[in-house]
């Protein structure tokens, strides 16, 4: 039991599963880096929201030729100032925890490597410049700030809608799939290579492309019978659309109506939302979950 909980633990990980320094200056590193519910934790935030938000600016003007051509070397050298600052703050952080391990390989420890790696690797390696477009992984950067775990119980009730849901709408796309399988096989008869229906693959992508009404418009039918099957895929088109909308909407109104009735549970200890009715422990930090939770889940 103990070996589950030290495992839910590390799929779980949050700022004090990376190690709260006890003192000195790491501490103070610490509380100002990890902690936002702290006045200096706040102000860095904001500030690193900001520079996150005009670094992401430049990186979209940059992919604009004219502006690229007319602004490129300033454009290069605020590049290289938000590379620098990412690659600071990601070293204080490593520095300011107990378990930099832990930091590097949680998911926003591998956001914020990834936030300058790839410049430093287009430098280095002028081949692997096609990875600097990955900087636009700093978008996810914003959810440390705006500390979307605070969010995690309606994230729960997501995860568990699309579980119950998935076997329901595996069940319909299959379905989906082979009517395109056959309507895309019936066009190519019916057309024919002279129409643009050159082959089977041929139909099968006009005939996903005109049920999902997207109507890309690069093949279409010339034949009276070619045009009103085009127009019966057009009209079932609307009602695959509505299908596995309902079912996932059904399955959110389960879960939520589960989590209501009291069939999830708080931790009395870190506040973690969603965990299961039956748990005995919390799979965040190993506090044991007794009356408390399940009324502080109600």
């Amino acid at each position: 039991m103990a070996q589950e909980h030290r495992k839910a633990r590390r799929n779980y990980p949050s700022a004090d599963a990376f190690g709260k320094p006890d003192e000195g200056w790491r501490l103070r590193l610490y509380t100002i880096m990890f902690e936002t519910d702290t006045e200096a934790g706040r102000r860095f935030d904001q500030l690193l929201f900001l520079i996150i938000l005009v670094s992401l600016a430049v990186v979209m003007a940059d992919s604009v030729e004219y502006l690229a051509v007319r602004f490129g070397t300033l454009f290069g050298a605020l590049e290289w100032a938000f590379t620098v600052l990412f690659t600071v703050e990601y070293v204080l952080r490593l520095l300011c925890v107990r378990h930099p391990w832990r930091y590097a390989s949680s998911f926003y420890g591998v956001v914020d490597l990834l936030a300058f790696l790839p410049s430093y690797a287009a430098l280095l390696l002028p081949n692997l410049a096609f990875l600097i477009g990955i900087r636009v992984l700093r978008l996810l950067r914003i959810f440390r700030v705006f500390k979307l775990r605070l969010f995690a119980e309606e994230y729960v009730l997501l995860g568990r809608a699309l579980r119950a849901s998935a076997r329901k709408v595996m069940v319909f796309l299959s379905v989906v799939l082979l009517i395109v399988l056959v309507m895309g096989t019936i066009m190519y008869v019916v057309e024919g290579p002279a129409n643009g229906f050159t082959s089977i693959p041929t139909g099968v992508y006009w005939a996903i492309s005109t049920i999902a009404t997207v109507g890309f418009g690069d093949i279409t039918p010339h034949t009276p019978l070619g045009r009103f099957i085009a127009s019966i895929m057009m009209l079932l088109g609307w009602g695959i659309l509505a299908v596995p909308t309902g079912i996932f909407t059904m399955e959110m109104t389960l879960a939520e109506s589960a989590r209501r009735q009291g069939k999830v549970r708080t931790c009395p200890a870190c506040l973690t939302p969603g965990l299961d009715h039956d748990a005995n422990y919390c799979k965040h930090c190993g506090a044991a979950l007794g009356e408390g939770a399940q009324r502080g889940a109600r």
